[in-house]
């Protein structure tokens, strides 16, 4: 289908032999030992594992570094083979051909150049250069483990992952700072966007919804810097969730029935520490007859609903116009006849819109912000809302945030990397100035294990009827609702009575 300039058979449908340019680069290289498993830059000084699997984090990482001279002869071998093909033709292709016509001319010129390679070896080097050419390189084995929750590019040369909420160096490394800019572009342009010395940051996402931060040169000093938030490709669930302690059983119940109710929710919480994922939770308890409407500056949510509408912010172009911003978006929803309307994060002045929103018999919406605690959540609310040049007394805006939100979930992030749903907190309404709320359930840290592990609990906070109760009622939850409340302060005695006899 496609072959090396200048000399190609169709019968074969690729090339025949490397014309001479292919054979010029560099004598063949001395018979050399086979790279080492584990090169001389111990890998130890730069593995902050986490202490229940340290062996097996470190067996997967050792492969991953590789020596100078795999990556002299990946560059010669790499150069040769665009030398050789037609990139015209190989467009034509579908991926699965593509592969293989590239793996078929990489071993013709591993061949002709000599090169010394274990067969485990020259596997290899064909899966990272068909990586090269047709994916996004070196990331493709972390893009495909489903254990890393972040991939973090810092250059050519360092390659950060974040697995088991704990933060560890790979062997993983670019040609150069040329080929990460090339994969960096090739990730956003998926998308319809751009980035370059013009125009140096950019969010973005791949085709899986994972969402891709870059910021390049010259912003970046050291060379781009890619930023990865992977999903999972197995969707969490709120069971899931509870089986990985994230939040007591009872506490899961109240959640799905605040989801059936359509109570407005606020997820609010810190870098990393699970927003997106419980809000995909949460979005999975709406009705599937309900029109629900999603806005995210990269839309990244993952909803299993069948009538969804998903919309996404677009930056600027090169000119400076046809900006859509989030508010563009939450007020244009209002025009679209929504049932629910979800903003993926809120972070500036779409926030008054959402309030609205939320005011105006659109129940049952969300939303995610940055916050380190409930009221702080709400604290940074009005903040986004004064800046955004609304000229209302602080009173007005502390009404409509109280006749607007129901309930306001905190996740957190725990110094073990272990991540927990700390406060699911209801707002009840204003006294004077102030904004009142009343805690349902709570996770307290009792202490930790000789792992370094925190030890804790979710407890009830003895809440009988929560402010929702009416609402409960009004969709046939309130038994359901009950049931959970009474459910939690049992369990919450029981382990009050063996922690004093245990005393």
């Amino acid at each position: 289908m496609f072959g090396k300039r200048g000399t190609f058979d169709p019968d074969k449908g690729r090339a025949l032999e490397a014309p001479p340019t292919v054979e010029a680069p560099v004598p063949p290289p001395a018979p050399e030992p086979k790279p080492a498993p584990a090169p001389e830059p111990a890998p130890a000084a730069a593995t902050p594992t986490p202490a229940p699997e340290p062996a097996a984090d470190s067996a997967r990482r050792d492969p991953s570094r590789k020596s100078e001279q795999y990556y002299d002869t990946k560059t010669q071998i790499f150069s040769a083979l665009i030398d050789a093909i037609d990139l015209t033709q190989l467009a034509g292709l579908d991926a699965e051909a593509a592969r293989e016509e590239i793996r078929d001319i990489v071993s013709e010129i591993i061949a002709i150049k000599q090169v010394v390679m274990s067969i485990s070896e020259q596997e290899e080097l064909l899966d990272d250069i068909c990586n090269d050419v047709l994916g996004f390189g070196p990331l493709e084995p972390l893009l495909a483990r489903d254990d890393i929750a972040d991939i973090m590019v810092n250059g050519a040369n360092t390659t950060y992952i974040e697995v088991n909420g704990k933060i560890e160096e790979t062997g993983i490394r670019f040609r150069d700072n040329s080929q990460l800019m090339n994969i960096c572009q090739r990730i956003v342009s998926q998308v319809g966007r751009r980035v370059d010395e013009s125009s140096p940051i950019c969010d973005a996402r791949l085709l899986d919804g994972s969402r891709v931060n870059v910021i390049a040169p010259p912003l970046a000093i050291d060379g781009p810097t890619l930023t990865i938030r992977k999903f999972k490709k197995d969707k969490l669930k709120l069971d899931q969730l509870v089986s990985f302690g994230s939040i007591s059983s009872e506490g899961a119940e109240i959640l799905k029935i605040i989801g059936k109710c359509r109570c407005n929710v606020l997820i609010s919480g810190g870098t990393g520490s699970g927003k997106t994922t419980l809000l995909n939770c949460l979005t999975g308890f709406i009705e599937l007859d309900e029109r629900v409407i999603t806005c995210e500056d990269s839309a990244e949510l993952q909803l299993q609903q069948p009538h969804v509408v998903r919309l996404e912010t677009r930056p600027p172009n090169i000119e400076g116009e046809g900006e859509v911003t989030m508010r563009d978006l939450v007020k244009n929803c209002l025009r679209m006849r929504p049932e629910r309307i979800i903003v993926g994060e809120v972070r500036g002045p779409e926030a008054f819109d959402l309030l609205q929103a939320m005011n105006t018999g659109h129940d049952g919406s969300m939303g995610t912000l940055h916050a380190n605690s409930p009221r702080e959540a709400m604290s940074r609310l009005e903040s986004m809302i004064t800046m955004g040049g609304f000229s209302l007394p602080s009173k007005t805006i502390r009404e409509m945030i109280v006749s607007s939100i129901d309930v306001i979930v905190q996740a957190a992030r725990l110094r073990d990397g272990s991540r927990r749903i700390t406060h699911v907190t209801e707002v009840l309404g204003t006294e004077g100035d102030v904004i009142t709320t009343q805690d349902i359930f709570l996770y307290d840290i009792v202490g930790e294990d000789p792992n370094g592990r925190i030890l804790g609990r979710h407890r009830s906070t003895g809440i009988a009827r929560p402010r929702f109760w009416e609402r409960a009622r009004y969709f046939g939850e309130e038994k359901r609702l009950a049931a959970a409340l009474d459910a939690a302060e049992v369990n919450d005695l029981d382990e009050a009575e063996a922690g004093g006899a245990f005393a």
